[in-house]
């Protein structure tokens, strides 16, 4: 079956004027002579991106497009109209997106993430970034401490909200990031916490006892590249730490707490060492 919007293996059938005759033994669509690789034969089986066009006819293209119906992803505005705008797909459709399935107003130059779906009444390829509406929102198939796939979507008040996997969105808080984030980043996030009010936590670090074992081995590699000096110590600011490290004060000191307890490194208010050898003995 053909299916609108996404990848479809074909089989080339027939060849006319302007281009190919691609099928799949029960529905058949053209691909323009433009997209039709060099010595194809009768036979041959193409991956090809099929769509509605302008007239209403089902068209196919071997160019492979940003994103398929089901799908979330950051799209860039390239012309509005009075009733909503068109983003950029990649190939030779755009995708509409009405201004009442706007979160928020668009304008031509902008990325937003939409989620891209099909209208009912005739396949036309549409888009929404009220992507709330799009999500699956419980029976959750996460568990705390996953490591997923993020796509970042927006920034709120409390901090960017993400959509995981393709499937649910979740919140990364504002204090807990500690790098720049823009709409359509791709990020490895992790699962943080399910509230019981089916909302979902998000982490860029890994969560629990081995995050603070990673944070340990990296800060004890640093040390001995380095000179065995790394200046920040017991005192530092958060902001110092963050700025230079890319992670809380909190998660800082436990990593240092556990080299101090191994007796790998000195700790003084603005500074830790490695502990030289002789030192030890």
């Amino acid at each position: 079956m053909i299916e609108i919007g996404k990848l479809n293996r074909l089989e080339y059938l027939n060849k006319v004027d302007i281009g190919l005759i691609l099928g799949d033994g029960d529905r058949e669509v053209f691909l323009p002579a433009k997209y039709a690789p060099e010595n194809i034969k009768q036979g041959d089986v193409l991956d090809v991106f099929v769509f509605i066009n302008a007239e209403g006819n089902m068209i196919a293209t071997t160019r492979i497009p940003y994103a398929c119906v089901g799908d979330f992803a950051c799209l860039t505005v390239t012309d509005a109209t009075e009733r909503g705008v068109y983003m950029d797909l990649g190939v030779d459709k755009d995708v509409y997106v009405s201004d009442r399935e706007m979160k928020r107003p668009m304008h031509v130059g902008e990325k937003h993430v939409v989620y891209i779906y099909l209208d009912e009444k005739n396949d036309r390829l549409l888009g929404s970034s009220k992507l709330v509406n799009f999500v699956e929102e419980d029976e959750f198939d996460l568990e705390e401490g996953d490591e997923v796939e993020l796509l970042i979507a927006d920034q709120s008040d409390l901090g960017y909200n993400a959509i995981i996997e393709n499937k649910y969105i979740g919140l990364l808080y504002q204090n807990e990031v500690f790098e720049e984030l823009q709409p359509g980043d791709i990020r490895t996030g992790y699962i943080k916490r399910i509230r019981p009010e089916d909302k979902i936590d998000l982490s860029l670090q890994p969560t629990g006892f081995k995050h603070i074992l990673s944070l340990r081995d990296d800060l004890y590699a640093y040390l001995k590249e380095n000179g065995g000096f790394l200046t920040l110590g017991d005192k530092s600011s958060p902001d110092d730490i963050t700025r230079r490290l890319k992670i809380s004060k909190k998660a800082f000191k436990k990593a240092i707490g556990g080299l101090y307890k191994e007796r790998l490194i000195v700790i003084s208010d603005y500074e830790i060492r490695l502990v030289d050898p002789s030192e030890s003995k």
